[in-house]
């Protein structure tokens, strides 16, 4: 296989705790720990788990919209956690970056025009003509029309913001994208037209997604690859429908079993968690799951399990599995 686009060994982003008169550190919030993976050109990783296991800080630390504490981030061969800001921005055209609330992302003082030509003004398009016409070009591209380049983005709806927001993604022709729960704030209906939106440009223009969101429906929908996460930890990865017709670890057992079925009379067990999820500032000792884990047993609480591939292109992180 050739060398994967994108390339993270062992990172970690540790917050700070202060307290006390003098602001010390008194400790620190594990939000990504020690977490590795690739992604080859052309596909799309999925990535999910509960709200708070790390998924939105991994997705901005690869774009170094967040510093790592620990680890690298190899993109195209070069290690970009070495890079000086100036380095920086000659890359930034080629990794670009989705966000969650399409509202949000867009400022709302400027027209559509503006925010879609920034992009191109920052990387050096001084040809005033030649953005105008980018402009139109991408907003067609994502299914509007030329002439709402001079409308704001409160005269959107949350899904042709999205559609702006796409459109300024993809401005400077990157190779990698960063979707960050792209269509957890739209309606179902709208989140198909998106989803659709975006494996089309990925088929017309070769991009590669990372694709972070919670709902594991839209994730089977449009992912190659799913690694799931659990308190700042990867506990599993394989190709998308090997992770769903056959998880590993207990965790990726019990959110599966949580996903509804349409059909009424198709019965399937519920796994119910015990506990609530632990804090990240104080992770427990060992496997991180065991405290809420049908399956621990005491190897699970003393001895953290390794990221290993337990069946052919299929990792995991669980004692049950050698």
């Amino acid at each position: 296989m050739n060398e994967p686009l994108l390339k993270v060994e062992h990172l970690k982003k540790n917050f700070p705790i202060r307290g006390g008169v003098f602001s010390k550190q008194i400790g620190a919030v594990k939000a990504v720990d020690d977490i590795s993976f690739t992604i080859h050109k052309g596909e799309t990783l999925g990535l999910v788990g509960e709200s708070g296991c790390g998924k939105s800080t991994t997705g901005r630390m690869l774009l170094r919209l967040l510093e790592p504490s620990e680890g690298k981030i190899i993109f195209e061969g070069n290690d970009i956690t070495k890079l000086s800001n100036r380095e920086l921005r000659k890359i930034r055209g080629k990794m670009q970056m989705i966000f969650q609330d399409p509202y949000a992302s867009l400022n709302p003082r400027h027209t559509i025009e503006r925010i879609l030509e920034e992009p191109l003004l920052v990387h050096g398009v001084k040809d005033k003509e030649a953005r105008q016409k980018k402009v139109r070009e991408l907003l067609e591209i994502v299914g509007l029309n030329s002439y709402h380049a001079t409308r704001y983005p409160h005269q959107f709806s949350g899904g042709q913001r999205q559609r702006i927001g796409i459109a300024r993604a993809l401005s400077l022709n990157p190779k990698l994208i960063i979707a960050d729960e792209p269509v957890s704030a739209l309606d179902v209906s709208i989140q198909a037209q998106v989803l659709n939106l975006m494996k089309d440009l990925q088929k017309n223009f070769d991009l590669t997604y990372l694709f972070i969101a919670h709902d594991l429906g839209v994730v089977r929908h449009i992912s190659d690859r799913v690694g799931v996460m659990y308190l700042g930890r990867m506990v599993e990865l394989a190709e998308s429908e090997e992770v769903y017709q056959n998880p590993k670890h207990p965790y990726t057992q019990a959110l599966l079993s949580a996903v509804p079925i349409a059909d009424v009379d198709y019965k399937k067990e519920r796994i119910v968690l015990q506990g609530d999820v632990p804090s990240p500032a104080n992770p427990p000792s060992g496997c991180t799951f065991h405290t809420r884990c049908p399956l621990a047993f005491e190897k699970c609480a003393v001895e953290r399990p390794l990221f290993k591939e337990v069946e052919p292109g299929h990792f995991a992180a669980c004692h049950l599995h050698g």
